[in-house]
């Protein structure tokens, strides 16, 4: 028996090599099997699948979907998609507007009542094109105390978190913002106008009539899942598991497979779920309230311009795509109609995004053309552009001693001074020595914290009152003086 469990990882590899699609040419196999040459029986990996002329000409797995059993990454592989889950959710949306259910027009406290009014309603094309100025769930989580990627996240969770906020990080519809609880709450008004949850409508409406068999919205992290990839992130030559224990479907949590994902770029092609018409609009750039369209970056001289959980752009004709990042998972779905092509990779490597392995891809299918190297718009950005300064400060930093409050996420940040720097201390987060950056300005970072940058606030008098803290996410929020 000892010689079998031996010859397993060779087996894995054997079996990982055989998943190939025969339509596929020796030559453009060696070539995808080059990018990836990194990947073996030690470390994750990713499963690739090519699609091009409606057919599926490639599918293989490459690496482990699990280093602790020595499992191999097949096509059949389940991996979390991340934001590239945000496609499915907004194609919900629109089955039901075609259906006649909904209009993108329509307020969405008329769906959620709970929420608050602000001056400007917030309707549900804002959600789709992420302009409505809500904040950002796990940022708001983040500055209340939870750990990032490592506590759990329920949908009763997030409409709780919303409907106490006072404020926008914007007025809808003037402006682009990623926030991932416009995709919770369109998830959610899926679930009330049907009356059925959000993972079920999806499975009976786009997965079952796909075929889509290996495909689900999460709404239960402790479901088994069978074939489900781990997934990893290598630190100091050691790969480690990253949790995620998220329960909420939407804005993420979609488990399927590269196989599952061919289906769904070929519906776009020759629809089976929804209709041509419908698909059309699907694919468009969205728009601002001035008319004008939604612009995520320009790049190279490429405007991205933003869809419905989708990029466009005019990269090797027209591009269509989007990637994701959440724990360690790093997906991509992008697609280029003028050429009939779709590529697919879903990783669980942390480190996926080094091997640019799409983008030669699309280099090698599309007449080896320059591409753009540019990262995709990710779920939770875990960097925050901070400023710096090399002034030396009047301000004493023993003024900003003191217990401060938010009253909208409950929660209680303590201020002291120690060794010369002005420590923030939360009572279920590591303690954060902050940067200043300004007489009253200061920035910080955790190992399970979102960047952020604090502004404290003075009255009359010059007395400290409290502070603004703001990171990618929520902006501006108040917390009071407690002290």
């Amino acid at each position: 028996m000892s010689h079998l469990i031996k010859l397993f990882p060779a087996v894995c590899l054997l079996l990982m090599c055989s998943y190939s699609s025969a339509q596929t040419s020796t030559t453009a196999e060696r070539k995808i099997d080059s990018i990836f040459a990194a990947y073996n029986s030690q470390t994750p990996g990713v499963a690739v699948a090519i699609v091009k002329e409606g057919k599926v000409i490639f599918k293989k797995g490459y690496g482990m979907a699990n280093l602790t059993y020595n499992i191999p990454i097949t096509p059949q592989t389940v991996f979390n998609i991340a934001s590239v889950s945000k496609q499915f959710t907004a194609f919900a949306i629109y089955l039901l507007g075609n259906d006649g259910l909904l209009s993108f027009e329509d307020n969405v406290r008329g769906y959620i009542p709970e929420l608050p009014i602000y001056e400007k309603p917030i309707r549900i094309k804002h959600l789709l094109a992420h302009t409505s100025g809500l904040r950002d769930y796990g940022a708001l989580q983040s500055i209340a105390g939870s750990f990032v990627n490592a506590d759990i996240v329920t949908t009763e969770q997030v409409l709780k978190l919303l409907s106490v906020q006072k404020g926008l990080n914007f007025e809808p519809g003037s402006t682009y913002g990623y926030c991932n609880s416009n995709y919770t709450l369109l998830a959610e008004i899926v679930h009330r106008v049907k009356g059925k949850t959000f993972s079920d409508f999806t499975n009976e409406r786009m997965f079952a009539p796909l075929g889509m068999k290996s495909t689900q919205f999460s709404d239960n992290h402790e479901a088994i899942v069978k074939n489900r990839a781990e997934s990893y992130e290598l630190q100091n030559g050691k790969y480690y598991q990253k949790s995620l224990i998220e329960s909420h479907p939407g804005p993420s949590n979609l488990l399927t497979t590269v196989e599952d994902l061919s289906k769904w770029v070929l519906n776009f092609e020759k629809p089976i779920v929804g209709n041509a018409k419908m698909i059309k609009a699907f694919n468009e750039s969205s728009y601002l309230d001035n008319g004008k369209k939604v612009v995520l970056r320009v790049v190279d001289g490429d405007t991205i311009f933003v869809a419905k959980g989708q990029n466009v752009s005019k990269d090797k004709g027209n591009y269509i795509g989007y990637g994701g990042h959440t724990a360690g998972f790093r997906t991509f779905l992008g697609r280029y109609p003028d050429h009939h092509l779709a590529i697919i990779q879903l990783s669980n490597d942390e480190d996926h995004e080094a091997l640019g392995g799409r983008w030669d891809l699309a280099d090698y299918y599309i007449n080896n053309q320059s591409v753009k190297k540019s990262q995709p718009k990710l779920d939770a950005p875990n960097t925050n552009p901070i400023t710096t300064s090399t002034e030396s400060y009047k301000v004493d930093l023993n003024e900003f001693k003191g217990i401060y409050g938010n009253d909208e996420l409950e929660a209680r940040y303590y201020l002291d001074v120690k060794d010369g720097k002005l420590i923030m201390s939360h009572k279920r987060l590591y303690d954060i020595a902050l940067k200043r950056i300004g007489e009253d300005k200061f920035s910080g970072t955790g190992p399970y914290t979102f960047s952020f940058e604090i502004s404290f606030v003075r009255n009359t008098t010059g007395s400290v009152i409290g502070f603004d803290i703001s990171n990618w996410g929520a902006k501006n929020l108040k917390f009071i003086r407690q002290n």
